[in-house]
């Protein structure tokens, strides 16, 4: 378990948000959606879905990289690149943070990554095919794909600080965004971090595909239902969401103009092996990041939840809400049954989702589900917003193969 206390007025502040996500492009685009429970799962027209189980998804549909890049950048990058670099620009302007215009080493990043390098490693091998072999090998597409985001950002916008890359799948947004956090502890004033990522392709698809956890329902409204009583697994999607995090006295002295709110706490778990008959880790990280926050659950006034959509695991999740909360004890809310999981770039997406709800107090919906599966152990958050007085939230990621991360922000 990774869990560090910190002294809440040291906490570093969100000045700045960008969104890619199936449902918005830009902030405001993707909250008024979530609020009107617009959602951007349906069919996929990336690549043909003829064969495979499934051809639902969260796409990010008319996106046209030459619209927000240089055009030199266009062809050097993949999909996941270029969401990432769109989204890197939108949160750097939202923080009006210039970081060519503070000191060396004054910003860094670190983002996740889960699948996005499987889009570069199917264009490679396809030209390994074609060319007789004189391209790089699958695994050098891996070796690459991984530091690819925080790479493409730092050299774009000349950050030269504190850097890395994290990979947890889903749990990565949420695991990025605490390392970030420490980088400030240790000395770096200021931080871009979250996650952005896409696999949305013939061998991204297959992979996921063998999970055994995607919903081959084929009705877009039905295939991803967290929580509900027809749950029969989840939809992949592309996005995310990248924040500006900084040293409460660093933004103070620059001017920043904008505070989303305060990453207070972050607690990270493994399961225990399959079959042991022990506790999945969910429950200890949820009191682990309440323990750092220096908060109580009584103090939690929502929970962002991970959604699986596979009925086991959102039983257990359901499970730890209610033994940490109390039955029904919490409002809680699954916006990404509007976008689908989005591998590193979910649990991002929802802390920025998080704090948007924190500033204008209103809880966003869960939409689709329409038999909910626990009512007896957690109170969600249905098919309209819910207004009232929010100043903590908990968001919970669980990436597969046993990730837990959770964070607590504060209005």
């Amino acid at each position: 378990m990774s869990v560090n206390r910190r002294d809440g007025a040291s906490a570093p502040v969100v000045t700045g948000v960008g969104v890619v996500s199936p449902n918005g492009i830009g902030v405001e685009a993707y909250w008024k959606a979530v609020l009107a429970g617009s959602s951007g799962i349906g069919e996929i027209s990336r690549f043909d879905t003829d064969g495979y189980a499934s051809g639902i998804g969260g796409e990010i549909k008319g996106f046209d990289p030459a619209e927000h890049l240089p055009s030199r950048l266009v062809p050097q990058t993949d999909r996941m690149t270029r969401l990432a670099l769109v989204a890197a620009e939108q949160t750097l302007a939202d923080a009006d943070l210039d970081p060519r215009s503070l000191p060396d080493f004054a910003v860094g990043v670190v983002t996740a990554a889960s699948a996005g390098g499987m889009e570069f490693g199917q264009r490679e091998m396809e030209a390994l095919w074609s060319k007789g072999g004189a391209y790089v090998s699958s695994y050098q597409a891996f070796a690459w794909f991984y530091p690819v985001n925080t790479g493409q950002i730092s050299i774009r916008h000349g950050m030269r600080g504190a850097s890395s890359a994290v990979v947890t799948e889903q749990a990565g947004g949420l695991d990025a965004v605490a390392k970030a956090g420490r980088h400030i502890d240790q000395g770096t004033p200021h931080m871009l971090a979250g996650g952005v990522d896409s696999a949305l392709c013939p061998w991204g698809w297959l992979c996921m595909s063998r999970s055994g956890r995607l919903s081959t329902v084929a009705d877009p409204d039905r295939a991803y239902l967290p929580f509900d009583t027809d749950a029969s697994g989840h939809v992949p999607g592309e996005g995310g969401a990248l924040l500006v995090l900084e040293d409460p006295e660093a933004a103070e002295r620059r001017g920043a103009r904008k505070r989303y709110g305060a990453v207070v706490g972050h607690a990270s778990t493994f399961d225990p092996r399959p079959g042991s008959g022990r506790e999945p880790g969910l429950r200890r990280a949820i009191e682990a990041a309440l323990d750092q926050a220096r908060v109580g659950a009584g103090d939690i006034d929502v929970v962002f939840a991970d959604a699986s959509g596979v009925p086991d695991l959102d039983r257990q999740e359901a499970e730890a809400l209610a033994a940490v909360f109390g039955p029904r004890g919490v409002p809680v809310t699954a916006p990404k049954s509007m976008t689908g999981r989005l591998l590193a770039g979910g649990a991002s997406l929802d802390l920025a989702t998080a704090l948007l709800a924190l500033r204008d107090e209103v809880v966003p919906p869960t939409v689709n589900v329409t038999s909910p599966a626990y009512g007896d152990l957690i109170d969600l958050v249905l098919d309209q917003p819910r207004e009232c007085s929010l100043t903590y939230a908990l968001v919970v990621a669980r990436g597969y193969g046993g990730f837990n991360s959770v964070m607590v922000v504060r209005r």
